[in-house]
């Protein structure tokens, strides 16, 4: 019995320390903007999460960043602005289209044209030549002699 109330502490301990970032707002509507940004903005370390999900230090500080920012009257887009500048247009889930992501846009596309061309050239039938339109006169001749010799054999 002690040991297992020994292991629920131990499992309990580590959750009720954890770190809970807290953000006080006097106008809601910045709240609001601020929610928006941590998922529209990505953790250039994780990749694949948004800065509010993301427990890196580096999220955690451009969470921090962003607070900053709206509290001192910066615009969603002021922010968003100079999160690009500093870490590229990587850190947007939804990146503009532009002339040096158009490959990225087009590539899928091209890769599914490209694969139906390459499938539909390999399963097109050949129409397949018979015996005597693929001879010869002299070559038919031949033939029925080798084969006659062979019967006779």
């Amino acid at each position: 019995m002690l040991r297992v109330l020994m292991l629920a502490v131990l499992f309990w301990l580590p959750v009720a320390h954890a770190a809970i970032d807290v953000y006080d707002f006097d106008d809601p509507d910045k709240e609001v903007v601020f929610r928006e940004l941590l998922k529209e903005l990505r953790c250039p370390k994780c990749q694949n999460q948004d800065i509010a999900d993301s427990n890196a230090e580096l999220a955690k500080d451009l969470r921090e960043k962003t607070y900053q920012m709206l509290q001192d009257g910066n615009s969603k887009d002021e922010v968003v602005d100079y999160m690009v500048a500093r870490y590229g247009n990587f850190i947007l889930y939804k990146p503009p289209f532009m002339a040096s992501t158009l490959i990225l846009w087009a590539s899928p596309v091209l890769v599914l044209l490209i694969g139906a061309v390459v499938v539909l050239l390999r399963t097109r039938k050949k129409p397949v030549a018979s015996a005597d339109e693929a001879l010869s006169e002299e070559e038919k001749q031949r033939l029925n002699r080798l084969l006659n010799k062979n019967k006779e054999s």
